[in-house]
């Protein structure tokens, strides 16, 4: 074989592969770009207003700009709470340096659990900054919002609480339901933030709903 011949099919080997590498690239973009887009907006989160265990009040313009995983409790369940209390918890201490993913845990039993309690059992699950948030509002208006605002179980509260999580976006939209007792969901939970975390994030306004 001459040296031009070697030559040539060395170039063309070198363009195919480049080629390939070139399809490959754009398959996997194009995969990433896909991923992105799989979860679906479920619904706007409905305006309310309630207490965090600090005072302050917590409404719909605190989810604006931040991912928020939000769910349902009492802090003397003595059933489900406690797992969902401990897989919250691990999320919040693997997010601790996210300051743009949130916590939020809504009381069931506001009558109980006062802004007193809620600090207290804030501690017991290690929370010592702002980004999990505890909040306490009117009976009546956490079964409405757990409800027809977050589309959860709420039967006989407290006991009939739900034990998903909610994945809530930067535009306050539901994207995404997990199983609170279940570890098996977190891996797709933790691909779905950092999903959520490559959209642009968009304010919050009365428009879009």
């Amino acid at each position: 074989m001459s040296r031009e011949v070697q030559i040539a099919k060395t170039v063309l080997w070198s363009m195919l592969t480049v080629a390939l590498l070139g399809v490959t690239a754009l398959f996997v973009i194009d995969r990433a770009d896909r991923s992105r887009q799989t979860l679906p907006v479920i619904d706007p989160v409905p305006a309310f207003q309630f207490t965090e265990r600090n005072g302050e009040p917590f409404g719909l313009d605190d989810f604006a700009g931040k991912i928020s995983l939000v769910d349902f409790i009492f802090t003397n369940c003595q059933g489900p709470c406690p797992v969902m209390g401990a897989n919250m918890a691990m999320l919040y201490r693997f997010y601790e340096h996210s300051p743009s993913v949130q916590f939020v845990s809504i009381s069931v039993d506001p009558a109980r659990d006062s802004l007193n309690v809620l600090q207290a059992y804030a501690r017991s699950l290690g929370v010592d900054d702002n980004r999990w948030k505890f909040l306490n509002g009117p009976l009546p208006a956490v079964k409405i919002l757990s409800e027809d605002g977050f589309h959860l179980a709420a039967d006989q509260l407290p006991m009939g609480h739900s034990t998903r999580f909610v994945l809530v976006d930067q535009k306050a939209q539901i994207r995404a339901y997990y199983d609170g007792n279940d570890l098996i969901d977190f891996d797709k939970l933790h691909e779905d933030i950092r999903n959520l975390a490559g959209e642009k994030p968009a304010p919050v306004t009365r428009n879009d709903y």
